[in-house]
């Protein structure tokens, strides 16, 4: 009888931990994300989810490849790109905190339309988010992991801060990550010399930087460049 009651308990016990341990796993995978955040407060980040990904990919065909990637201070990106991006990527930027709502339910309408993710209507912070933790998969999981981490970064980081990084690691064409590195690699300048036309001609990029990096002359690269240099103005920067 003792031995039955053993086992029926050891049982429980088992299938207790069968619940518990996946809620750890994301509690702590939750608290290393907040504590990296925190470090980089004060500490740039030397790569991400991304950089790591795209060099393993490279490395494939190339096992000498190495990423672009140059860090620059914040004062020493251009303020025309810094409005380019926001006119193009995130125009309520400086307003929301982390998550534009308006612009998500606009993706899931779509989304919904066509029967598949076509559009995650992400903010900079969140973008931000998906490139220094997650992978490019699209899934409302790693959706909803996307918006955890994007308050994360706007309660521990200013606005100005956020888009410093966001600058420094977001990825503009194979193997380019980074303001600095793409001024270079498309204008052979430096990021603090872009003008109005260069940064929205790279903010327009953006969304499929690999592809406009060996398509650099297509008609909707130039027309939505004229849509966004007619936008910057009103891009107001933290």
């Amino acid at each position: 009888m003792k031995a039955r009651k053993g086992r029926h308990k050891g049982g429980r016990r088992w299938i207790k931990w069968v619940f518990i341990a996946p809620l750890l796993a994301v509690i702590f995978l939750q608290l290393y994300f907040f504590l990296q955040i925190c470090w980089w407060s004060r500490f740039n980040p030397t790569e991400t989810s991304f950089m790591r990904a795209q060099l393993s990919s490279l490395r494939d065909s190339n096992p000498n490849a190495a990423l672009e990637h140059r860090w620059v201070p914040y004062a020493a990106i251009s303020p025309s790109l810094k409005r380019a991006v926001i006119a193009s990527e995130d125009a309520n930027f400086a307003e929301h905190d982390g998550v534009d709502w308006e612009a998500l339910q606009k993706a899931y309408d779509r989304n919904t339309t066509r029967h598949k993710v076509v559009g995650g209507g992400s903010t900079i912070t969140q973008q931000l988010a998906k490139n220094l933790f997650l992978s490019g998969s699209r899934s409302y999981l790693r959706k909803g992991q996307e918006m955890v981490i994007a308050y994360m970064l706007e309660t521990v980081l200013s606005k100005q801060r956020i888009l410093e990084i966001y600058l420094n690691v977001v990825e503009f064409g194979r193997g380019v990550f980074g303001a600095e590195a793409a001024a270079r690699h498309y204008f052979r300048i430096p990021a603090a010399s872009l003008n109005a036309s260069q940064s929205a001609r790279l903010a327009v990029m953006l969304p499929n930087p690999r592809y406009y990096d060996a398509h650099r002359s297509t008609n909707y690269l130039a027309r939505r460049t004229s849509v966004i240099l007619n936008r910057m103005s009103s891009a107001e920067l933290p």
